[in-house]
This record gives structure tokens, sequence and C-alpha cells, in this order.
């Protein structure tokens, strides 16, 4: 049977989700409903992770300012940590990373509850839309603002105390340690990132209200757009079992569980990245311990010359001869991607064209990919005068993508997959047809 969707009168601007007027205030309860959910399982996920890795044993109160900072990252914001010991030594650093697990758990729940108002119309006006998108924007960013003003904090550091203590307070050289968030990109990134979001929700839900003027994308984009996000879901659901497994079997399990709630995404979707043929240039500086699997720590640390290392499918498979079962999850979670991107879309749409919706959304979802599991993070050391903050007395830690070729490989891949879900799927009833004589 087919399925209607009611829709508001006309779909304009002043409706509800069942029709009703939409008043101010209701638009703008809306609108907090969706940030300020998205921000409280954010917060929630963080300060989980955080916990399990040990965090809320920080001195002096740290331990806030260090969830928002956590949730700043999430968002695109970047910390800087900076420390001194009077005259006698100086630290400098930066982190740039992207705790993804807190950031999948805010854009899944801020696109459901955005959405849920208009689950039950099929078309609504672009200056509606602007509306929503505008009042939600302005709630977040004044949010935002109040996380990053958080995200900040210094704190003395113990030198054993006796002694030792008071002849640093004597010279005024006892250490400290801070962070602070970068208040303008934290807001700049941070709008871009909700920006995105809303954008998700358009163009990936069946659900959501287009204006009249771009519905005939529906039928070319969403289909493709949500087999890519079943794709990357998916690649987190086999993560999370594979985190229990070692968590029960191998020891330590906080260790495990903080690396899960902080940051499993960064790993499986790099590892399907790494399976269709892409590859990261990276370093880790000897002495920091990352939490990252052990075999991605030997790759990355590998060097007999201290340089730089190529994270791919060649040198993980140095490491361990299972990598090559990357390649068998990829061609099964991307047929099945095809497949479904096939059945959703109307039966009038060509084997071709299904290749090229594929092959272009495999390559913007790996462009994504890329840009979301960059690292960078460095450290500096000057004592006395000598050495400068990045130099000899420091170390750095860097993950870069090879964007042209994880782009490249993603088309190639979604051209193969969906033109091979479209034949897979000529025998089975294509989302919005109706039988015959029925």
């Amino acid at each position: 049977m087919s399925q209607t969707r009611r829709s508001a009168p006309g779909g304009t601007e002043g409706t509800g989700s069942a029709g009703g007027p939409l008043t101010p205030v209701r638009a703008w309860l809306e609108a907090l409903a969706a940030v300020v959910a998205g921000l409280v399982v954010m917060l929630v996920v963080a300060s989980l992770g955080l916990l399990a890795a040990g965090a809320g044993d920080l001195p002096e109160g740290a331990f806030p300012p260090v969830l928002a900072a956590v949730v700043v990252m999430a968002v695109g914001g970047s910390v800087e940590i900076s420390g001194d010991a009077g005259f006698l030594a100086r630290t400098d650093a930066a982190i740039d990373v992207v705790p993804l697990s807190v950031t999948l758990a805010g854009v899944l729940v801020t696109a459901a509850v955005f959405r849920m108002p208009l689950r039950f119309r099929a078309v609504a006006t672009g200056r509606e839309m602007l509306g929503r998108i505008a009042r939600t924007a302005a709630l977040w960013l004044l949010m935002l603002l109040l996380l990053a003003l958080l995200a900040r904090h210094s704190f003395r550091v113990s030198v054993g105390g006796g002694l030792a203590e008071d002849i640093g307070e004597a010279l005024d050289a006892t250490p400290t340690v801070g962070f602070r968030a970068d208040v303008p990109a934290t807001l700049g990134f941070g709008l871009l990132w909700l920006l995105a979001v809303l954008a998700l929700v358009f163009i990936v839900s069946s659900r959501a209200p287009l204006p009249s003027r771009m519905l005939h994308f529906h039928a070319s984009v969403r289909p493709p757009a949500f087999a890519m996000l079943l794709v990357l879901l998916l690649y987190v659901a086999i993560g999370v079992v594979i985190g229990v497994v070692v968590a029960f079997t191998r020891g330590h399990p906080a260790e495990t569980l903080a690396a899960m709630l902080l940051g499993l995404p960064n790993l499986v979707w790099l590892a399907f990245g790494v399976g269709i043929g892409g590859s990261w240039d990276g370093h880790v500086a000897e002495g920091i311990g990352l939490p990252m699997p052990p075999v991605l720590d030997k790759v990355l640390r590998t060097s007999s010359g201290g340089g730089d290392r190529t994270l791919d499918l060649a040198s993980v498979a140095e490491q361990d001869d299972r990598a090559w079962l990357l390649v068998v999850v990829a061609v099964v979670a991307l047929l099945a991607a095809g497949f479904v991107s096939a059945v959703r879309s109307p039966a009038r749409t060509r084997p071709w064209q299904h290749a090229w919706h594929m092959g272009l959304a495999l390559a913007l979802t790996m462009l994504v990919i890329g840009l979301l599991t960059r690292i960078s993070a460095h450290y500096g050391l000057s004592l006395i005068g000598v050495g400068d903050l990045g130099g000899g007395l420091g170390g750095e830690v860097f993950l870069r993508p090879n964007l042209l070729a994880l782009v490249g490989f993603g088309a190639l891949w979604g051209l193969v997959a969906g033109f091979l879900g479209s034949v897979l799927a000529t025998r089975v009833r294509h989302h919005g047809e109706v039988e015959a004589g029925g």
C-alpha cells in the first residue's frame, strides 16, 4: 500500500507540526529544544568518557572546564594549552582533534529533535526553513559562547612539597598549567557544524519537508545520502561490538570504554577509508601515549629516521595480517548501501544513474571523513630561555589525510557499488511503487 503524508495547508510559513499555527514562542521553544538536546547528550557522552579515562581525579575543580573543552572540540573548536614556571620554564601546546563519538551523538540528537515538528509535512517554504535555521543558530551560538568561556582553567603543578615548593614560591617559579578554548574559532566552526547538521536533516531524511522548488532533488539525492549514513552507522556498530569484546577479553575495560565514548568513529571510519584504499600521513613523537589500537600505534611510531609514516592498507597489513578483512567489510557494506539506495530510488532510475549518484555520495563522504579524522597536536618546552616552544624540546602528533586518494577511491568504489546495487535491486519493489492492480 502506498503511504500518504499529511501536509500543512500549502506548506506555508506559520504552520506547526500538525498544521496548527506556529506562534513565535512555540517557534523559539522548538529551536531551543533542538539546541539543548544536542548539547546535553554531548555533555553526557563526553563526561562518561572522561570519567572512564580517569579525569574525575583532576585537581582544583578542573573537570567541568575539561568537559566543556571536549564538547568545544567536538563541534570543531580548538584548545590551547600553556604553562610556565616563572623565569625558569615555559610550555606551549595545542590540540586539534575531533572526539567523534561526542560529535556523532550530538548530530543524531540535534537532527532528530529539529526534525520532529516537521515529520508530518512534505512541503515547506524556503522562508519558513530559513527562519527555523536562523532561530536554532542564534540559540546555538549563545550556548556555545557560554561553553567556550567555561572551557578555560589553570592549576598549579605540585613539585613534591617541602623545600622545593617553598623555593618555587620564593622565586615566583611555581609551575602552572592552563588551557583555554579559542572563542572566535569555536563560534565560527561551531556555526558551520550546526549548519551542516541541519543540512543533513533535509538531505538524508525522507520525512523532512522541502520547498516545492527543491522536490526534484528528493529522488536523486536522498537515497544515496541515506545509504551513506547507514554505512557510517554500521561501522560504528561494528566498532561497538569489537570494543565490548576487547574490554571483556583483554582487560583494561575503563580505557577501552573511554576510547569508545570519545573517539570510536575516529577509529572505525579511519578503518573504512583504509579498507577502500585511502591513506593518511602521520607521526607520533616518542614518549606520547595515545588511545589507539596497538597496530596503529606501531605503524605511526615505527620509523628508522624518525620521519613521517603512511597509514594505509599495506602498512597496517605489515603489522597484522587480518588487515585485509577491512576490504571484505568495505565490499559488503558498500554493496548493501548500493542496494538500499537503489530500492529507495524511483524504479525509472537507470543503473548508470545509480552509479554516479553513489559515486558522488561516497566521494563526498570520504572527503568529510578525511577532514574529521585529522589530528594535530604539539607541545613545546623552553628552559631558562633555551629551546623554542615548538622545536627540539617539544613533540608533535599529527595525522593528515591524503584527500585526493580518499576522494578518488571513494568515487570509484561508489560507481561500482551503485551499479551492482542497482542490478541486485531490479527484482525488488522500489520505494513509492504500487503493485499492479492494487
